[in-house]
């Protein structure tokens, strides 16, 4: 395969394992990432996980506070072929000119569903049975260019976004390096997205992580996994903020049936139990605010006050 000349573009860790594979088959000349962050309570400037890779690896990293202001270098490097993923920002369409073999995006939906910023919550949240990767040619709108290709995986009961992150990371990185000969030699399809069909999921925000008790056991359950193992879900008890690490489903005794949701009906020497909307949810482990992850039975030894009868906020 004629080892050509790549421009990649990609900010977290999701990226890593895909630029990696990349880098063994095409010359990459530059990644381009997110710019660097104040990260943790001492506030530390620090470099993305894709830059950092790239740093570790002796390769050229770029990270442009806007892009649409700040791509002469990409102009002057002149790419064959630009490939993003996870990248962060609008490619301007200057850029996406710029490369003899357009720019292609690594997109962990199934597209035209799931376009947007956060497929692979979304996916759980939504309670959705498969997923993949879809590799398309990009335009100037969001998620909306050609198919090239795409390849399914089934997402289990036990999935959460750590493990179904690393999956279709993985399955991307497959993906990718098994098409670009054919998209090297122009053999690829390009098939037009159906546009009635599609769905756009935003960026996840604060209040999308609090947990509604008056919905069902399955639904709060899916965001637990959904946002596990960052940010986590929440719940506020004695107006202090509880993220839930680990929770079940779980039926409950038709006593328990009328009691309000977000109660919590009875508790086992690990667990608590709170009633959803129509079942159960037994959680495990939680994580105070400013505290480490425990168990039910650590935090409830912690806990001077009788459980049982509490409401969850």
């Amino acid at each position: 395969m004629e080892k050509i000349k790549v421009i990649f573009m990609g900010t977290p860790e999701f990226s890593v394992p895909i630029v990696k594979e990349i880098s063994k088959i095409v010359n990459l000349v530059l990644v381009v990432t997110s710019p660097d962050a104040y990260v943790g309570r001492k506030k530390v400037l620090t470099p993305c996980a894709v830059k950092q890779w790239a740093l570790d690896n002796n390769i050229d990293a770029f990270s442009p506070d806007k892009l649409k202001n700040d791509y002469e270098i990409i102009k002057t490097l002149n790419p064959d072929l630009i490939i993003t993923c996870a990248y962060g920002q609008i490619v301007p369409e200057e850029v996406l000119n710029i490369p003899r073999l357009g720019c292609i995006n690594i997109h962990a939906s199934l597209l035209p569903k799931y376009r947007g910023a956060s497929p692979i919550q979304s996916v759980i949240l939504n309670g959705e049975k498969e997923t993949g990767i879809t590799l398309m040619y990009m335009d100037k709108h969001l998620d909306t260019g050609d198919i090239i290709c795409k390849s399914k995986i089934s997402i289990l009961d036990n999935d959460n976004y750590a493990t179904l992150s690393d999956k279709l990371s993985n399955l991307g990185a497959k993906l990718i390096v098994d098409t670009l000969p054919d998209i090297i030699a122009g053999k690829n399809d390009r098939i037009p997205q159906n546009n009635a069909e599609a769905t756009y999921v935003g960026l996840i925000k604060r209040e999308d992580e609090h947990i509604n008790f008056n919905d069902t056991a399955l639904n709060i359950h899916n965001k637990i996994r959904a946002f596990s193992p960052s940010p986590y879900a929440n719940f506020i008890l004695d107006d202090k903020e509880y993220k839930v690490v680990e929770a079940y489903p779980i039926e409950i005794d038709a006593k328990d049936a009328d009691k309000a949701p977000g109660t919590i009906i009875s508790e086992t020497k690990n667990s608590i139990i709170i009633k959803a909307l129509d079942e159960g949810i037994m959680i495990i482990k939680l994580k105070p605010v400013g505290k480490n992850v425990m168990n039910v039975s650590d935090f409830k030894n912690g806990y001077q006050k009788n459980l049982i009868g509490r409401v969850l906020e």
